[in-house]
């Protein structure tokens, strides 16, 4: 009861309030995030590595009009013929290409023989200082591209599209977002073109095949989930252990005192003892008449210096002691 006391504190509750807190935090949030990253990567990967082993096929083979998008699609090198509707086009700004600053170019194409429209990433030019910078426009008429199919982005709120220096701009790729801002029906993905296609800019190179380090990362939160509640437990043992030390040493302390404290009182006892023995027996011996000396009392009497006892000597020893040295 006395240690169930001890932790019901303040200080131990809120150390096991924010143990709990973040051990649930690491095993429901950070490691399932780090953990769903990998997956991510690893998937696309997957996809990357398929796509790129796969020569391009017709857009309707893999992707037919009105089928929406399928995850399983996305990469996949695809023919496609048509027009470019450069007056649609849009930039997307604040991006990055070769860790450099980079404007992507957005134009929407339209599929011949229908009405089915696509957006089309040509590539991107260098962002030029206070201006919107020079893009080269696309072949007029009707041409036929290669490219890969991508999944849209989304859009946060707060960052739709908006004119900027003249231009149609955004800051992702988000297919259904051009749409509302040129009021035309596009399909819900958008195609990376491939290099060396008529219409293409700087090209964007494919995404590095590497799982990056979110598996480590989801393993440490996992493991940091583990070693709270174990740092805490050990904490909670070291407390006790050193409250059981100092216990024992108090209780010792109080021992030894008690033992101190009695010992004077043993002593002066034993001693009274001692001298109630010796005055009993000296007056036992005056009641019997007993003129002989202990031998504590004739040794007192004759050390060296006090000369001879003539005090219980018999006469004639004590005359002749009178004659020799007087007295």
């Amino acid at each position: 009861m006395r240690v169930l006391r001890t932790f019901l504190r303040p200080g131990w509750i809120a150390l096991a309030v924010v143990v709990v807190a973040f051990a649930a935090l690491c095993f429901s949030i950070l490691a399932p995030w780090q953990l769903g990253k990998n997956s991510k990567t690893s998937d696309r990967n997957h996809l990357i590595e398929q796509a790129v082993s796969i020569a391009p096929v017709p857009l309707a083979s893999v992707a037919p009009a009105g089928s929406g998008f399928r995850s399983d699609t996305e990469w996949r090198e695809v023919h496609i013929t048509g027009t470019f509707l450069t007056d649609k086009q849009a930039l997307v700004r604040l991006r990055s290409v070769g860790e450099r600053p980079a404007v992507e170019v957005l134009t929407p194409f339209r599929v011949a023989g229908s009405d089915r429209v696509l957006v089309v990433d040509r590539g991107y030019v260098r962002p030029e200082q206070g201006q919107t910078p020079v893009v080269p426009p696309p072949p007029q008429g009707e041409v036929t591209i290669d490219g890969r199919i991508r999944a849209g982005e989304g859009t946060s709120p707060g960052r739709g599209a908006a004119v900027v220096d003249g231009a149609l701009s955004v800051y992702t790729i988000d297919p259904g977002e051009l749409s509302r801002a040129t009021s035309t029906t596009m399909d819900p993905f958008y195609i990376q073109i491939s290099p060396n296609q008529p219409g293409a800019l700087g090209e964007i190179p494919l995404p590095q095949l590497d799982s990056g380090p979110y598996l480590s990362y989801g393993l440490q939160w996992l493991a940091f989930g583990i070693m709270a509640p174990l740092g805490a437990g050990y904490f909670i043992y070291a407390e006790i252990k050193q409250r059981r030390r100092t216990r024992g040493t108090v209780s010792t302390d109080s021992a030894a005192v008690t033992t101190d404290s009695q010992a004077p009182a043993a002593a002066t006892s034993a001693s009274a003892t001692s001298e109630r023995a010796a005055r009993r027996k000296r007056l036992r011996a005056e009641l019997r008449g007993d003129t002989a000396v202990d031998d504590s009392d004739h040794s007192e009497t004759t050390r060296i210096g006090l000369g001879p006892d003539t005090e219980h000597a018999p006469d004639e020893v004590r005359d002749k002691l009178t004659q020799r040295y007087g007295g």
